[in-house]
């Protein structure tokens, strides 16, 4: 899949310039007149770097990037400033405003290309993200709850996992079934944003596998609107005949024809006001068998850890709620 790029700039032939070459490039390129509308495309697009202009009408470059590093869906997009002004504290400003360059007009576009290339290819080097949603991967999960158990924060971590996701990759090929993962990202990041803002961490731990880190009293309403809005959007991801049908067939390894439901989620939910976890494994390993429980049931649901500490004993039971 191409980077996308939105380029922000109030000036058309400069944005139908910068368009062009980098089109030429591979890249998928957006466009914006002005910083309002840079920051509604930037939500929309979500894409991997923003051209961004420092003179603008209604909002100058400089506000939209602080507002974009502010917002979770935006805060790890790459940004390069575009300036006439050679002054070093403009580069100084868009530095320590969340700027990763500066491109100074007017500009060679081979210089152009090899700025948005190199700052792309350094931020997939600092960043463990996943290729597929822009959602922090594994590693960055594990820093992230790492950091939480370190400075002793009470902390509820929301393992989601698709059900039946196999079998829609099966029946309508691994692109849409990419589709489909992005779209959950999409609602499960959306979600955090709405409950949570910056105080709910979402990650992607591949596959149809998602992880939420978020304040313990937010949890119950972070499962209940992910299911929610998932159960309003998962018709749209299949074929009218299908939908029609409320099922979709496959063919197994031993060629019978096998009926498989819609996609649901299933959210397993480990908090460590139950326990204290010492390493991220352990509140993996707790809520993976609340998320095993809960996908024994038809449709979308959550359970929460409800033993006691000492508890270890598998099997025993959790509240389950369908969605």
């Amino acid at each position: 899949m191409s980077d996308r790029v939105l380029v922000v700039d109030d000036d058309p032939d400069i944005a139908r310039f910068i368009e062009v070459n980098l089109r030429t490039q591979g890249f998928e390129v957006h466009l914006a007149s002005d910083g309002v509308e840079a920051l509604e495309r930037a939500r929309e697009v979500l894409p991997d770097l923003v051209l961004v202009d420092v003179m603008m009408p209604r909002m100058d470059g400089f506000q939209v990037v602080d507002r974009l590093r502010s917002d979770p869906r935006t805060a790890n997009v790459s940004i390069i400033m575009l300036t006439a002004k050679a002054l070093t504290a403009d580069k100084v400003l868009g530095i320590t405003t969340g700027a990763d360059d500066y491109i100074i007009k007017p500009f060679d576009p081979i210089e152009l290309v090899a700025r948005v290339k190199g700052t792309l290819r350094r931020a997939r080097e600092m960043r463990a993200m996943s290729p597929l949603t822009g959602l922090p991967g594994n590693a960055r999960i594990q820093q992230e709850l790492q950091r939480r158990i370190d400075a002793g924060e009470a902390f509820a971590l929301l393992y989601a996992d698709l059900d039946n996701f196999k079998a829609y990759n099966d029946h309508y090929g691994f692109l849409r079934g990419d589709e489909a993962l992005r779209s959950v990202g999409r609602i499960v990041q959306d979600v955090a944003v709405e409950i949570g803002g910056t105080s709910v961490f979402v990650g992607h731990l591949g596959g149809d596998d998602f992880v939420l880190v978020s304040p313990i009293e937010l949890a119950e309403a972070l499962c209940t609107r992910i299911i929610a809005s998932l159960d309003s959007e998962i018709p749209l991801l299949y074929d009218e005949g299908d939908r029609g049908r409320g099922h979709i067939e496959v063919q197994n390894r031993q060629g019978r024809i096998e009926q498989f439901p819609p996609l649901s989620i299933s959210i397993g939910v480990a908090t460590s006001d139950r326990r204290r976890f010492s390493h991220p494994g352990e509140a993996v390993t707790v809520a993976t068998e609340l998320k095993e429980y809960v996908k024994r049931a038809p449709g979308s649901g959550f359970a929460f850890d409800r033993r006691g500490r000492g508890s270890q004993r598998t099997g025993s039971e959790p509240t389950y709620t369908e969605g």
